[in-house]
């Protein structure tokens, strides 16, 4: 017997939008509402907004947080100095694999903020209490399944988003890129998963549905998870569970950059694997010269050996098939390439990602 598809507090509210929704990771989502290609256009040229509350917020507390937080994390959170400051990590398992990928954001050394994915969240949250039991850490952790969650993404994202939001009018309802401020019981980070700048605001989930209309008023466009999809791609953000996972180490999955080794006495999970285990592959992007249509693992040869396709679409502002490959480390960018689409080989090159970045085209 199948169990019904979790609901957001804005089922509702993307039913009477005329919503087509889907299941994603065990959630009734918005895949359009509509046209994709209008709503990945809105979000790059003007505003648009997701329900991204089936990700889950987590509160951890206590005098051992930072401490704790350092041994869990790949990246280290003994970077963030200023109250608010956001940190993108990744959470592996003891053999250097992806549990999950995650922000962090720090309001003192005792009180953190994390944010983790839908399809991952139970796992995550009994991976971080087995931790907890583990080191005997003095803190505390709460899963805010009380708060919904909307990203308000795109040029115009902000200035929409003051306009319809009082709590925003003032410039500490502002923050800096890649910080959050708390505003009475919001959470207003400068965060995002689209290559644009703007907003996720952590609301309680009684009040998402006078918010989520305010910023309709606004103008800004309701956006699914298919726009969200081919957004993240074009700016060259990886995917949990397409990109990366449990069995894939950082190193490959183009997130090295997200791997702290700075201080040799920092022993995290997973830091004995990565020193023992350097990358092997690193994650190119793709865009095909041939006509087609780019997909998740499909083989690409190159002169370095071959590879594989990790994620593919169409990208809307490029007006090209685009794809992430984990490729031979010796293959650099700018390299002509083949993938095989249905049985035969289509000629492709190798950029460096991101393919389009704040509205701009960067390959």
């Amino acid at each position: 017997m199948n169990t019904p598809a979790k609901q957001t507090p804005l089922h509702a509210a993307h039913i009477a939008s005329g919503a087509r929704m889907v299941d994603f990771a065990g959630w009734d989502m918005p895949v359009n509402y509509g046209s994709q290609i209008e709503e990945h256009h809105a979000v790059r040229r003007d505003a648009g907004m997701f329900d991204v509350s089936h990700m889950l917020a987590l509160d951890l507390a206590g005098p051992d947080a930072t401490p704790f937080l350092r041994n869990l994390l790949a990246n280290d959170v003994s970077k963030l100095k200023d109250a608010g400051k956001a940190l993108y990590s990744c959470m592996l398992n003891e053999q250097g694999g992806v549990i999950d990928d995650l922000i962090v954001y720090r309001f003192s050394d005792a009180d953190y903020r994390i944010v983790v994915n839908a399809g991952t969240a139970d796992k995550d949250v009994a991976w971080m209490r087995k931790r907890i039991a583990t080191i005997a850490a003095n803190v505390t952790l709460q899963a805010r399944r009380d708060l919904a969650m909307i990203a308000v993404q795109g040029p115009r994202a902000i200035e929409r988003a003051q306009a319809a939001l009082p709590e925003l009018s003032t410039s500490r309802g502002i923050p800096s890129p890649f910080s959050g401020v708390r505003a009475g019981d919001l959470l207003i980070a400068r965060t995002g998963y689209t290559g644009e700048d703007g907003l996720e605001i952590a609301v309680p989930a009684s009040r998402v549905e006078a918010m989520w209309n305010a910023l309709l008023a606004a103008g800004v466009k309701p956006c699914g998870l298919g726009a969200r999809d081919t957004l993240r791609l074009e700016a060259g953000m990886n995917l949990y569970g397409q990109d990366m996972d449990d069995g894939v180490s950082p190193l490959n999955a183009g997130l090295s950059w997200t791997v702290d080794l700075k201080d040799p006495e920092r022993d995290f999970v997973g830091r004995a694997a990565l020193d023992a285990n350097p990358g092997t592959q690193r994650l190119l992007g793709l865009v095909l010269e041939d006509k087609g249509v780019l997909r998740s693992h499909m083989k690409v040869f190159s002169a370095a050996g071959e590879g594989e396709t990790t994620s593919g679409s169409f990208s809307p502002t490029l007006e090209k098939s685009v794809a992430f490959a984990r490729m031979p480390l010796a293959t650099a960018a700018g390299e002509e390439v083949e993938v095989e689409v249905r049985g035969k080989r289509l000629k492709a090159r190798t950029v460096k990602l991101p393919f389009v970045r704040n509205g701009q085209i960067l390959v």
